[in-house]
């Protein structure tokens, strides 16, 4: 990695795709972290990059390019890595003149739905990326463990494991067993997300009282998003789950606080922020060991499985959805416990602060 130079330790550059208001677990990071480095005192300067990436287009390459000549010679940049990981040339050309940090939730090719070719031109990318930072960011040891692949040496690597805003118990909508149970998934519609395992096990329940509501982007992988509606309608499960898309913070609230358990299927995580903010409402969960969602549910706040298992997910989601409440009302207990031991923005923050002055 490059060697250090001189520099401002207060003063750092993000580096994003998109939108960062974007409703999602990598943006809502990105705001979270920002808001609490300039309340440390930071200057905290946002370059946004076309939302094309990881899959950049010409243009976007070029805005990239400008954007990165923009910042002042020596400027310490953190760079989010769902651009980063895509940017190996842009990288190289300005790794003498500005000071990088990677941040990396999970590494790109990673995701699922991606073909053998095109995941191993990501990691190729990434890796020469990565090799331009003086420091890699990333959210959790899972991660970090990710990422032994791409030739970043152990103490180049920073975990800064997301905050969990502060937020009141739900208080759900089937007590004493009457009504319904109120399931509630926060993710986008993509295949990571494991939407189709969800569905699949709720079709062969159909004889047990649930509303599944499920909070997150259509636009992100528009054709799956299409198929999970699609395999609603297949399994005769229209008007039993409720898709909303994306919600402003106070429609995202009211879904938590009205849902009685949580699910999350997924099949991989760099960390698993909406299972902490469901654990913070003391909230069950079923989920995936994946990420630090073991670490967050523990044993006694939820069942995990493991990733695209059906059938465990019909059995587990069977005995939660019982008439006989007693294990969802043992898990909301383990949960209303475990919601004190959760990591909160500030001290994010701070190890954020911490891992960039270590790197500049």
């Amino acid at each position: 990695m490059p060697s250090q130079t001189s520099g401002s330790p207060s003063a750092v550059t993000l580096v994003v795709p998109g939108d960062l208001e974007s409703r999602t677990g990598g943006y809502g990071y990105d705001r979270a972290i920002v808001a609490g480095l300039r309340a440390l005192g930071w200057t905290v300067d946002i370059r946004r990059l076309d939302d094309s990436f990881p899959f950049p287009t010409a243009y976007a390459r070029a805005h990239a390019v400008a954007e990165l000549a923009a910042v002042p010679a020596g400027g310490l940049v953190l760079a989010d890595g769902l651009a980063f990981g895509a940017m190996a040339e842009e990288a190289a050309r300005e790794a003498s003149r500005l000071r990088f940090v990677g941040l990396v939730p999970h590494p790109l090719a990673l995701e699922n739905g991606l073909d053998a070719a095109t995941a191993r031109a990501l990691v190729e990318s990434e890796t020469r990326a990565l090799a331009c930072t003086r420091g890699v960011v990333v959210t959790s040891e899972a991660t970090a463990r990710a990422l032994a692949p791409y030739g970043i040496a152990a103490e180049d690597i920073a975990v800064v494991m997301p905050g969990t805003a502060a937020a009141p118990l739900a208080r759900g909508s089937a007590r004493d067993g009457q009504g319904p149970v109120q399931l509630l998934c926060v993710a986008s519609l993509v295949e990571r997300k494991g939407y189709d395992v969800l569905i699949a096990a709720l079709a062969q329940l159909k004889h047990l009282a649930w509303h599944l509501t499920c909070v997150g982007s259509h636009r992100l992988q528009p054709p799956t998003a299409t198929a999970i509606v699609e395999q609603v309608r297949a399994s005769g499960l229209t008007g039993r789950v409720t898709f909303t898309g994306e919600l402003d913070q106070v429609a995202l609230d009211a879904a938590y606080d009205a849902a009685d358990v949580f699910v999350l299927p997924t099949r991989y995580e760099g960390y698993g922020m909406a299972v902490a903010e469901a654990v913070a409402r003391g909230l069950p969960v079923v989920s995936s060991y994946t990420g630090a969602i073991p670490e967050l549910v523990g044993k006694d706040s939820g069942i995990l499985l493991e990733p695209g298992n059906i059938g465990g997910w019909t059995y587990a989601l069977g005995l939660l959805l019982s008439p006989d409440w007693d294990l969802r009302r043992q898990l909301a207990e383990g949960a209303r416990t475990r919601r004190a031991t959760l990591p909160q923005w500030h001290d994010a923050a701070g190890a954020m602060a911490a891992a960039l002055t270590r790197f500049s």
